[in-house]
């Protein structure tokens, strides 16, 4: 069968369906209900999605109003497609509608548009592909759809209480061709009480996630605004960054706008919060200054780990990264950097968090999900490589992140797509969109696979 011309005759159907999606601002959110415990919109997201099951004579089913899931086909074993509707906060930044569904060159904008509403779509379009065509089913197929994803994954946690674990299963969440191994992921939180040593820095806040790169920071600080505009103008050109510096009652008010990006390579993005901490540290005294010292010498241009002495890397999986996504400091109170730590397959975890004792910070593992890895010869990472080789003529190689997917929850599962090699990673930035002719690409890839691990041939 010709599964990129069967994806090709949905092309408008694909898109009216996933701009549908993108229109819903599925955001965790405090304004909850009973029967929408991470926010009305991400609940919304969630009932489209069965409804859409529903509607093609799925068997729908919704597990606590935190997850749901679309089956067909008999049979023992499950296959399992994981993908999730919620998305992280818009930013700043954007030059599009965030939920808007515009489309440009070829390209569908939206938040969400690549993580995970755009690829979920795209396997929820496979898996209607076969359906379709009229192939009996080996195993039994679910589509489960998680909320939760981008704040802690409480909803698969949820799910698999009452529900059967996939006896394979992948999640179209991340890169083309296969990722078998996925990082641990913890968040570390050093704190330390303020002894109300006199400074000039009131507050300082930046970042509200820990996996994601903070892309704004303000200071509140003493003084006029002619003591502090001229020099932080300079650091900020110097810096090819943007900021301002407005009068707040009787102090000054710093504003720093970074670039935002995936915590899972803190690199790929300007971390607000750390260049206005190495600003500030050359101006102020007392804790204000330990505390902006504390930053600038451990996370500025370092997003390994060195200066912190937990550096580690293996060749399964690369470098263990840090990404200081939250900060908070207020004066005579405390101050605290909270960190997205994303350590290799062989990282020895335990042993080396017990090191980390400086200037008088505690640490705390506020969470950690171990790493996971499926083995490159088992037969499932074969399929799904000859899925992909067949669709792209490309060699599937397998790959290692620092994100974390649902597949790290599953007995057997890896990440599977859809952002093609070479492809820019605009997951969590301004202006994120999707590849309209890669996101076919992708329906043909995920029906290819869909068949061949759960058809009868």
């Amino acid at each position: 069968m010709d599964w990129l011309q069967e994806a090709e005759k949905r092309r408008e159907s694909i898109i009216t369906e996933l701009r549908q999606l993108l229109a819903i601002p599925s955001v965790l959110s405090e304004e909850t209900a009973p029967d929408a415990p991470f926010g009305k919109e991400v609940k919304r997201a969630l009932d489209w999605f069965l409804a859409k099951g529903e509607e093609k004579g799925f068997e729908a089913k919704n597990v606590a109003d935190v997850a749901g899931h679309l089956e067909i086909g008999t049979g023992e074993e499950l296959l399992g497609i994981l993908g999730h509707v919620d998305v992280v906060p818009v930013g700043d930044g954007w030059t599009k509608e965030p939920f808007g569904g515009e489309i440009e060159n070829g390209k569908l904008y939206g938040r969400g548009a690549i993580d995970d509403k755009g690829p979920t779509i795209a396997a929820w379009a496979a898996l209607n592909i076969v359906k379709e065509a009229g192939f009996e089913f080996s195993k039994r197929v679910r589509l489960i759809i998680g909320t939760d994803e981008e704040s802690g994954f409480r909803c698969v946690d949820r799910y698999f209480e009452t529900e059967e674990m996939p006896t394979i299963a992948f999640a179209p969440d991340a890169d083309f061709p296969i990722i078998n191994a996925e990082k641990g992921i913890a968040g570390l939180r050093l704190s330390k009480n303020i002894w109300e040593m006199p400074d000039e820095l009131i507050s300082f806040v930046s970042g509200k996630r820990t996996n994601m790169v903070p892309d704004l920071a303000e200071a509140v600080v003493e003084g006029g605004l002619s003591d502090w505009q001229q020099a932080f103008e300079t650091f900020c050109t110097k810096h090819s960054v943007s900021g301002s510096a407005e009068k707040q009652g009787e102090g000054v008010k710093l504003l720093l706008s970074g670039k935002s990006a995936h915590a899972m390579e803190p690199d790929h993005g300007i971390n607000a919060g750390i260049l206005l901490a190495l600003f500030l540290k050359d101006h102020l005294t007392g804790d204000g200054q330990e505390f902006t010292e504390f930053i600038s010498a451990n996370f500025y241009q370092d997003s390994r780990g060195r200066n912190l002495g937990l550096a580690f890397r293996d060749d399964i999986s690369g470098d263990t990264t840090f990404n200081a996504g939250i900060f908070r400091f207020e004066r005579n109170e405390t101050a605290t950097v909270e960190i997205s730590m994303r350590y290799s397959i062989t990282y020895p975890f335990e042993e080396q968090v017990k090191k980390v004792g400086l200037l008088g910070y505690e640490l705390t593992v506020e969470s950690n999900s171990p790493p996971h890895h499926v083995d490159e010869n088992d037969p499932f990472i074969k399929t799904l490589q000859k899925a992909y080789e067949r669709q792209t003529g490309e060699k599937a190689d397998l790959l290692a992140i620092g994100g974390g997917t649902y597949a790290r929850v599953l007995d057997k599962g890896v990440a599977f797509g859809m952002l093609f090699p070479g492809e820019k990673d605009v997951a969590h930035q301004a202006d994120e969109f999707v590849d309209i002719d890669n996101l076919i690409k992708a329906t043909a890839i995920y029906a290819e696979a869909i068949y061949e691990l759960a058809c009868k041939k």
